[in-house]
């Protein structure tokens, strides 16, 4: 399966050990990539609700060079990055007008693009439909038994809708599915599509910080011993600020922040040294020294009578200190 690769520019920096495991994984999958040549940014978050046009123009750039090199089949491991070319390409397709306009901002650099020639999906969206479950599966030599893992998709890959979902947009499961598939242990996660503030760290560190701690503090109610994600933006925040959140909140959180693809890896039988370990700011290497060679034994489960269940603890919601 050959697919064109938009890495971005977080995947050359802060999320270079997601670059590397994704690409220590993907031959054992029958995946070859073939990287966008001369690229550009893909604007991140902010660069469109300022200046509509050149961002999309900047979007569209990419597309136009993945149709004239002929990578129409392109993967975007950055959430952001997906979720921007993914949309520039129906907006243009939906809006005649704005595709004219890109179209001739394109033009001063003998580009052109024709909506619908380059289809771009997430990383995670390609594992998913069409490496599969069962292939994945196959891969595995070293379960990754006993870990106990909180799946994060943040707030972008499944919404909005702007191809055929792939998966619940309210609440996701695919990556709890591919987690257990790997051996771990997937913890309920209620908060697994919420925001972590993005780049409001920069802008209201309170809100930010606010919106981590959220995060992490679910997480560690449910005894997870680290939170796997997809984004690199999710990965800075819950993993880069996690020391600012404790300072803020009085709070003790040390949990790793790893990505699908490293998980992956791991059980795929691969050396940590090549799927991007030591570049996270909290270690894993506690957590992840509590995988078993066995799976654990069921957990014993009580069934009272009727009169005797309990009613059950409710979630907080007012964003209260642990």
């Amino acid at each position: 399966m050959k697919y064109g690769y938009y890495p971005g520019c977080s995947l050359e920096r802060n999320a270079i050990a997601y670059h590397e495991s994704a690409m220590a994984v993907a031959p054992l999958l029958g995946i070859e990539f073939k990287e966008l040549e001369d690229w550009n940014c893909c604007g991140a978050t902010e660069y469109i609700s300022l200046y509509a046009l050149p961002a999309y123009a900047l979007m569209g750039r990419n597309l136009a060079l993945a149709a004239q090199q002929q990578l129409n089949r392109m993967v975007a491991p950055c959430s952001a990055c997906f979720i921007n070319l993914a949309k520039t390409d129906k907006y243009m397709a939906d809006d005649p007008r704005l595709a004219r306009l890109v179209n001739e901002a394109l033009a001063a650099g003998g580009l052109h693009y024709k909506p619908g020639s380059v289809r771009v999906r997430h990383l995670f969206q390609v594992i998913v439909e069409d490496v599969g479950f069962e292939a994945v599966a196959a891969r595995v030599v070293k379960p990754l038994y006993n870990l106990r893992v909180a799946p994060y998709y943040g707030c972008l890959i499944v919404r909005p809708t702007l191809q055929q979902l792939f998966d619940d947009p309210e609440y996701p499961t695919s990556l709890d599915r591919l987690l257990r598939v790997l051996g771990a242990k997937v913890v309920d996660f209620p908060v697994k599509t919420h925001c972590c503030g993005g780049h409001m760290t920069q802008i209201s560190e309170e809100t930010a910080l606010e919106l981590i701690r959220r995060l992490l503090k679910n997480a560690a109610d449910y005894q997870a011993d680290m939170i796997v994600t997809l984004c690199p933006m999710c990965q800075l925040n819950l993993d880069g600020y996690q020391e600012e959140v404790n300072k803020r909140f009085g709070t003790h959180y040390r949990l790793p922040v790893l990505y699908f693809t490293q998980l992956m890896g791991l059980a795929f039988g691969l050396p940590p040294n090549v799927l991007g370990f030591g570049k996270e700011f909290i270690d894993p290497t506690p957590a992840l020294a509590k995988i078993g060679a066995e799976p654990p034994a069921p957990e014993k489960r009580e069934h009272p009578s009727k009169e005797a269940l309990p009613m059950p603890a409710m979630p907080r919601q007012d964003g209260g200190k642990p």
